[in-house]
């Protein structure tokens, strides 16, 4: 079947159960994002060129590709370290605008971010995010809302954004459960 008419059928696959490490610099604020297979982040500062890196959090996390049992495309989602529902921080934030206005419609907001910092990594593409969020309305039981996923660029300051993040603080093994 051709990639481009086909109604997708998507598969998660290429799972890798590992953790989201945040750290941040406390001289530039700049925040750093990574995705780590060490149950053990850092938890001494450490020195990086200029700035001073300080766990903020480690969060259990799994990071994914995903196939479509269809027609067989597949999309990378190496540059996705987690989703972010936004919870209406910053009234001037595109993000927060769009959450406004689907918020009658039942369609709740989240930010698909890549690590941070932006500027060295490389983000995921609006068809990437497309995908994803397919991928998820196509799973969810509930028939009277649905997600929108937005790219990471379309937040104002992420360093002050007060968004949700979907992450296990509690889950102490990299092992998956057993279904």
């Amino acid at each position: 079947m051709n990639a481009t008419t086909c109604r997708h059928q998507w598969d998660m696959i290429d799972t890798t159960y590992g953790f989201l490490v945040t750290e941040k610099c406390f001289h530039c604020g700049m925040i750093s994002t990574e995705f780590s297979l060490d149950p053990t982040p850092p938890l001494e500062e450490y020195r990086e060129g200029d700035h001073t890196w300080n766990l903020v959090e480690s969060a259990q996390t799994i990071r994914y590709n995903l196939n479509c049992r269809s027609c067989g495309l597949r999309v990378d989602l190496k540059g996705l370290l987690g989703l972010m529902l936004c919870t209406g921080c910053d009234p001037v934030c595109e993000v927060d605008v769009l959450r406004r206005r689907f918020e009658p419609e039942r369609r709740w907001v989240y930010v698909a971010f890549g690590f941070l910092p932006e500027e060295k990594h490389v983000q995921l593409t609006d068809e990437k995010i497309a995908a994803l969020e397919e991928y998820i309305n196509q799973r969810r039981r509930s028939r009277t809302s649905s997600i929108k996923i937005v790219p990471g660029r379309m937040v104002s300051k992420i360093q002050n954004c007060y968004g949700e993040v979907i992450k296990d603080t509690d889950m102490l093994s990299l092992t998956p459960p057993n279904s």
